[in-house]
């Protein structure tokens, strides 16, 4: 006689809303490959959730309205809603809009929100299903992916709240943060771009440890990391691409220059100056060395000719007035910087800036930010018209459908440009067989003030 096959319970389903920067979505990730460990499915939409989880954003009083707005949009689209991530450290704001979300926890407590899960949508697979190996979740494409090296910061700003919301700094070991960018590589990432709250003091508050890896001590510190992460390779052979974010100039980061000029990171860096005045930097409580920071930029660009320098400005900064704001514009002017974002400045809650004197009226901060997209935008056209005739890697994106004419075409960025923040280079007449993720040759035929615009290069 023979038993009765048994019969496995449906999957409890989460749906996501996943809110905020690279760091929230790399939380996000982690969150949901620790749940479908557990033995939970996603959902697709709302109705098809047993729960569904708002990962929020709480940097600024507008990223808390959107916030609070999408958890409102689960709670009427499903009515079952855990919230996490930055936000959550004000459970008190987020019940008097929303009491009726199941449990509330602070940016990645990920224990607590499993635990949260687990009580109100219990996992019902059993153990058979539990003993399968899982890999983990991407949330982005598998082409490129975050790899997440710190938590918290230890800096002061006074426009900032994330030592509030995150805590001090807290670096992952060397060998864990190498381990995961192989892991990511053989799984298909070309693309690693490096995250954290401050990547240039990785290690500082582990005192630069060393740890074996591969027979040889590496030191937790930004120029080791990029070192060993520059020795990488595809399962084809190829070296991917090493994008560094969130980098603050400090001395050590000259290190890292001439990795990119030998091919083993990705001429890019990523620098939040957020502005030039000295005065302004003072009362942002920031470093005030604009001065040497265009001596080192000159430096850098005869050290690695195509390196690429982002960053982002915060204009109508208390107590900046119209001196301050035109020292910036200058600033820029020699400084030319590949890709600019500018903010208007935004009281947040429990940020010193609030209480200083000399709020700039919202009228003037419009102008301002006009003013300051002008200019860059300008720097940024001649900047991306020199690169038309030259020949540039770009790692496709998308591959579109072909038109009537049967031409495809296909967006792609190349290495001054990171994924979701930066310009895109556009390709006509793409061969059928190219796919997300390869990286192609592209001859630049035209550009505008943001993107580039190309065809394939021929072979050989």
């Amino acid at each position: 006689m023979t038993s009765a096959p048994t019969i496995l319970p449906d999957q409890k389903k989460i749906g996501m809303v996943s809110l905020g920067c690279p760091k929230a979505l790399v939380d996000s990730e982690r969150i949901l490959t620790r749940l479908r460990a557990d033995g939970y499915a996603f959902a697709e939409d709302y109705a098809g959730a047993d729960v569904v989880l708002v990962n929020t954003c709480g940097f600024l009083d507008s990223a808390k309205e959107e916030s609070l707005a999408a958890i409102g949009e689960a709670i009427a689209e499903n009515g079952r809603v855990i919230v996490t991530g930055c936000m959550g450290e004000e459970a008190d704001a987020i019940r008097a809009a929303h009491p009726q979300v199941l449990a509330i926890t602070g940016a990645h407590q990920y224990e607590q929100v499993v635990e949260a899960m687990h009580i109100h949508a219990p996992p019902s697979q059993g153990p058979f299903v539990d003993l399968i190996p899982q890999p983990d979740i991407k949330l982005t494409p598998r082409h490129y992916s975050y790899l997440k090296v710190s938590e918290g910061c230890n800096h002061s700003c006074a426009f900032c709240i994330i030592p509030d919301l995150r805590g001090k700094l807290a670096s992952r070991r060397i060998d864990a943060v190498l381990r995961e960018a192989e892991k990511l590589v053989a799984a298909g990432t070309k693309e690693l771009l490096i995250i954290s709250q401050d990547t240039s003091a990785y290690g500082v508050d582990i005192r630069h440890e060393s740890r074996q890896w591969k027979g040889h001590e590496v030191r937790a510190h930004m120029t080791d990391m990029a070192r060993e992460l520059g020795q990488l390779r595809t399962p084809e052979g190829h070296a991917p691409w090493v994008r560094l974010h969130y980098v603050y100039p400090y001395p050590h980061v000259d290190q890292v220059i001439p990795l990119m000029a030998e091919g083993l990171l990705t001429p890019y860096l990523d620098i939040p100056f957020q502005h030039a005045s000295p005065k302004v930097l003072k009362l942002m409580r920031r470093p005030a060395n604009e001065a040497k920071v265009l001596e080192r930029l000159k430096s850098w660009r005869e050290i690695c000719p195509d390196i690429a320098i982002r960053s982002s400005f915060v204009v109508g900064f208390p107590g900046e007035t119209e001196e301050d704001f035109r020292y910036l514009l200058d600033w820029l002017e020699e400084a030319q910087l590949d890709r600019v974002g500018a903010f208007r400045f935004e009281p947040v809650e429990g940020a010193a800036a609030n209480a200083l004197p000399e709020q700039v009226p919202e009228a003037i901060k419009e102008e301002r930010y006009a003013r300051i997209m002008e200019v860059t935008e300008r720097i940024s056209a001649a900047k991306l018209a020199a690169k038309v005739g030259r020949t540039l890697p770009v790692i496709i994106d998308e591959v579109g459908e072909p038109d009537e004419d049967g031409d495809i075409g296909a967006t792609g960025r190349s290495q001054a440009d990171a994924p979701e923040i930066d310009g895109a280079v556009y390709l006509r007449n793409v061969p059928a067989t190219l796919a997300p993720g390869d990286i192609v040759n592209v001859s630049i035929e035209d550009a505008d003030a943001h993107d580039l615009f190309g065809v394939v290069a021929p072979q050989g």
